[in-house]
């Protein structure tokens, strides 16, 4: 593999038990104060901890490499799961670098799973664990947060507005016709940041979010890349912003988001890059002609939902999700269009590196169905003295954009995460 480092915490009994639960638990609650796994979407999805098997792999075929190693591990499992539905037996949690070929993706297999989807429960566990007594033992409360303190990450705020500028201008040059430009914010707090007082807060404010942890970054959502069941594949696109407002102003800026040739136009280059780059895979495929507003506690977007079907396999077989997420990172959402050339602009302007942050997050399991979302709103903690948080924020930047609103857009984002650091 290149660049990449398997390890196992201690010899893995190959076997995986899926047992039914008759309660259905409160999954968040369900975390240890460290390690924390979650893909958490109003009260259903994943949660999990422990490590029976991890991967960490950087490289031109990141991506196929995973998919390889785990195929590989899911093999060699004695599996009992009787419920054989999506997410049950074996699991692999996944947050993939923004870039793959030069950023660090990291798998986790977990060795408990505990799962909600509609309405049915279940505990998946490696080894001879007892899923009674795993659900028993009861972590700590989370401690408070403490004081925090914020500091500017790698451009400070008329920095980053020049650098949307520059940006601008390189549009109106015929260069490219978007890129998105994302900034950073340091949080540095006196306690240790305990993630499950964050995924709790996050998911209580955004329970229509996808509330996502993967070895220390975590946040909520709004934006599926892609989910597959069966040869089933479906996508939420997001592009195109407008904050809240209070009373009637609230639906000015929602009418307004609406109606805004800049912003429709931003989100039509998002869903069809996500067309073109599904199509060739799909035997049918569905996006509606007009978006629809998506309305969170903090902002509102234009949003579209993309449905399609999975051709049969052929010769080669059909494309797994790794695959297909391979194939549809990185959207114009979260790059800009063309993709090289706004890539390439991200990495002459923006000063930073992203790291997981806009990249795949999400999980697989050894069916080959999963869900993946681009890790927005969200923070990479550090389990540095003192405690610290990388809060992330990008904008789409096309022909127009005014780079004080950009910055008060980043700046509504930025509020999603530090509403659940300050509680």
């Amino acid at each position: 593999m290149t660049a990449a480092a398997v390890t196992s915490p201690r010899s893995v009994t190959p076997a995986v038990t899926t047992t039914p639960l008759e309660d259905t638990p409160r999954l968040l609650d369900l975390l240890p104060a460290s390690g924390a796994l979650s893909w958490v979407r109003r009260g259903e999805g994943l949660v999990g901890w422990g490590e029976a098997a991890r991967l960490e792999v950087s490289g031109p075929r990141a991506l196929a490499e995973a998919a390889a190693w785990w195929q590989e591990h899911s093999a060699g499992l004695v599996v009992d799961d009787p419920l054989g539905v999506p997410g049950s037996g074996p699991v692999v949690f996944a947050s993939i670098a923004f870039d793959p070929a030069a950023g660090t993706s990291v798998f986790v297999v977990p060795e408990v799973v505990v799962g909600r989807r509609d309405g049915v429960a279940w505990v998946t566990t490696t080894g001879d664990a007892d899923p009674a007594d795993v659900l028993a033992t009861a972590a700590p409360e989370p401690a408070p947060l403490g004081r925090l303190r914020y500091a500017d990450g790698a451009l400070d705020p008329a920095s980053w507005c020049a650098t949307v500028t520059a940006a601008v201008q390189r549009i109106t040059a015929g260069e490219l016709e978007k890129v998105v430009l994302a900034r950073d914010l340091l949080v540095t707090a006196d306690a240790p940041l305990d993630p499950r007082a964050l995924l709790a807060r996050l998911a209580a404010r955004f329970p229509g979010c996808w509330t996502f942890a993967v070895d220390g970054l975590l946040g909520a959502t709004p934006e599926l890349l892609l989910r597959r069941t069966g040869r089933e594949l479906s996508s939420r696109v997001l592009a195109g912003t407008a904050p809240r407002g209070a009373g009637a102003d609230d639906d000015r800026l929602a009418a307004a988001l609406l109606t805004s040739g800049k912003d429709r136009a931003e989100h039509a280059l998002a869903v069809d890059s996500l067309v073109r780059a599904l199509e060739p895979h799909c035997s049918s495929l569905t996006a509606p002609a007009e978006p629809e507003l998506l309305t969170l506690a903090n902002v509102r977007h234009l949003a579209t939902d993309v449905s399609g079907v999975q051709r049969p396999g052929g010769a080669r077989g059909r494309a797994g999700l790794l695959e297909l997420v391979g194939a549809v990172h990185p959207t114009a959402a979260v790059c800009g269009t063309p993709t090289a050339a706004a890539a390439g602009l991200i990495g002459e302007l923006e000063g930073m590196d992203r790291g997981r942050y806009a990249g795949p997050v999400g999980w697989l399991d050894a069916r080959g169905d999963g869900e993946f979302g681009l890790a927005l709103r969200c923070a990479q903690l550090s389990d540095d003295e003192p405690a610290t948080a990388r809060l992330f924020a990008g904008c789409g930047i096309v022909a127009g954009s005014d780079p004080a609103a950009e910055l008060a857009e980043t700046q509504a984002k930025f509020a999603a995460f530090q509403a659940a650091l300050e509680g």
